[in-house]
C-alpha cells in the first residue's frame, strides 16, 4: 500500500451554480441537524445581477458554506467567480468535462447544479488554476494587444490583395510595403499620382537601386475606386498601430511588479520583452501550483496524452489547452529554430526524425521546463547548452562501428573500424 496526497473527500458545507447568461441555480448542501449521516439540500434560482448574486451571498453564509463550486460555462462565471470570491468565499472554478451528468438521468439546470454540488462535496472534481488579479489584468491587457496587431496583420494582407487587384506589383519588389518609402507610394496613389516613374522615384536608400524594377511593379490600373478602398485600409492599419503602441504603455505599468522575472526569461533564447510579457501572464509568476515542471508541461497541453486501454499504449497527441500560451511559445520556437543553440538543435534533431509539429511541441516543453526553473528560483539564470551538446554526449566508437554496420548490410562487403578509420576487407579468394 502506498499513502496518497489527496484532498478531502468530503466537504461538509458546499454550494454548487449551474449558470447562465442572465440567471443561475443555485444547489447547497449542509449536514442533517438531527439525523447523522443525512444530507439536507436547498436550490434556489438567481438572476446575474450584481444585487441578486449579493443576496445569494448573503443566503450561502447564513448556511455556513465553505465551498462554492461552478462550471467554466463561456464567460458568464468570471463575474459571479470575481463577486464571490471579494465576498470571502472559497470559490471552485472545475472542468465542464471533469463533472458531467452521467446518462440516464434528467438533463435540467436544476438537475446539474445538484450533481456538481454533490460531486464537489465528495471531493470528485480539481479546480482549475484561476489567476490572481495583478496577471489577470495583465492578461487582459496581452491578449488584446495580440488580437489588434492580428487585426492589423489582416488589414495589411487586404491591402496587397487589393493591389493585386490594380496590377501593381509591388510587394514582388519590396519586402515590406508599409516601410517609408512604400508608404509615400501608396499615399502618392491615393492623392492621385499614377506615373510609375514619379512613384518609383520615391524609392529611398538601398531601394533606388530598384528603381528599375519599381517602374514596371507600379505599372498597372489603380483607379480612384482603389484608391478609397486603400485609404480606408491605411487608416485603419494606423488606428490599430496607436492602440497597440497605448497598450505597450498600460502593459509596462502592469508588469512593474514583476520586472525581475521578466528579465530572467529574457535570458532564454527566443524569448524576448514581449513574449516574457505573455508567459508571466498566462502562467503568472507563482509556480507553487505545480508541484513539478511536468505538471506546467501537462496543464498546458504540450505533451502527448497518455491513452492505454487492454494494456496497449495509443498515440494520441497532445490535447487542447490554452491557444493563448500554445501561440506564445510557437513564436519562441520558431524564433530559435535556425539559431546556433541547444534548442535550436534540439527542434532541428526531433524535426529531422519526427516531423516539425512534434519537434514544435517538443521544444515547447523544453522551453516550459525552463520557464518553471527560473520562476521557481529568483537566482537562477539560463544558460545555454550549446548546439553540440548532443554531439558531444556520443560515444563516437561506437556510433562508427553503427554506421559500419549499417553500411556492411546495404553494400554485402564486411567493414571494421581500425584506429578510427573504416578499413574495407576484400573477401579470400576462393
Amino acid at each position: 500500500m502506498q499513502e496518497v496526497d489527496e484532498q478531502d473527500l468530503y466537504v461538509d458545507r458546499v454550494a454548487a451554480l449551474d449558470l447562465g447568461k442572465a440567471g443561475l441555480e443555485a444547489c447547497v448542501r449542509v449536514p442533517h441537524e438531527d439525523r447523522p449521516g443525512r444530507r439536507l439540500q436547498e436550490i434556489r434560482a438567481y438572476a446575474t445581477t450584481t444585487a441578486a448574486l449579493l443576496e445569494m451571498a448573503d443566503w450561502m453564509r447564513c448556511q455556513g458554506v465553505s465551498r462554492v463550486v461552478m462550471e467554466s460555462t463561456s464567460d458568464y462565471w468570471k463575474g459571479v467567480f470575481w463577486l464571490l470570491e471579494a465576498e470571502g468565499f472559497d470559490c471552485w472554478l472545475v472542468n465542464a468535462r471533469q463533472v458531467k451528468n452521467v446518462p440516464g438521468r434528467a438533463k435540467t439546470d436544476r438537475a446539474d447544479a445538484v450533481w456538481l454540488a454533490k460531486v464537489a462535496e465528495r471531493g470528485m472534481c480539481r479546480p482549475s488554476l484561476v489567476q490572481p488579479a495583478p496577471i489577470r489584468k495583465l492578461r487582459d491587457l496581452t491578449r488584446y494587444r495580440r488580437s489588434l496587431i492580428e487585426d492589423r496583420t489582416r488589414e495589411m494582407q487586404r491591402v496587397e490583395k487589393l493591389l493585386e487587384d490594380a496590377q501593381v506589383k509591388l510587394s514582388s519588389v519590396i519586402s515590406d510595403i508599409f516601410g517609408v518609402s512604400g508608404r509615400q507610394m501608396l499615399q502618392a496613389l491615393i492623392d492621385g499620382q499614377r506615373d510609375p516613374k514619379v512613384l518609383a522615384g520615391m524609392a529611398r536608400g538601398s531601394m533606388r537601386g530598384k528603381i528599375p524594377l519599381l517602374e514596371e511593379a507600379l505599372r498597372g490600373f489603380f483607379t480612384d475606386h482603389h484608391a478609397v478602398l486603400l485609404r480606408i485600409m491605411l487608416a485603419n492599419i494606423d488606428r490599430l498601430s496607436e492602440q497597440a503602441a497605448l497598450l505597450d504603455a498600460e502593459i509596462e505599468q502592469a508588469m512593474a511588479p514583476f520586472s525581475a522575472q521578466a528579465a530572467q526569461l529574457d535570458e532564454i533564447t527566443g524569448v524576448g520583452q514581449v513574449a516574457a510579457q505573455e508567459l508571466i501572464a498566462e502562467i503568472g509568476v507563482e509556480m507553487s501550483r505545480f508541484p513539478t515542471a511536468a505538471h506546467l508541461v501537462s496543464w498546458a497541453k504540450f505533451c502527448p496524452q497518455t491513452h492505454e486501454s487492454a494494456g496497449r499504449k495509443k498515440g494520441k497527441g497532445r490535447g487542447k489547452g490554452n491557444r493563448w500560451l500554445a501561440g506564445t511559445l510557437g513564436r519562441i520556437v520558431f524564433s530559435f529554430s535556425k539559431s546556433d543553440t541547444f534548442l535550436g538543435e534540439r527542434y532541428r534533431r526531433i524535426a529531422r526524425r519526427r516531423g516539425k509539429s512534434k519537434a514544435l511541441v517538443a521544444a515547447g516543453n523544453s522551453v516550459l521546463t525552463v520557464v518553471y526553473q527560473l520562476l521557481s528560483d529568483p537566482h537562477a539564470h539560463f544558460h545555454d547548452l550549446g548546439a553540440d551538446y548532443y554531439d558531444s554526449r556520443i560515444n563516437k566508437d561506437r556510433r562508427a562501428r553503427s554506421l559500419a554496420s549499417q553500411l556492411q548490410a546495404l553494400t554485402g562487403q564486411k567493414i571494421v573500424i581500425r584506429n578510427g578509420k573504416a578499413v574495407l576487407i576484400e573477401p579470400e579468394p576462393t
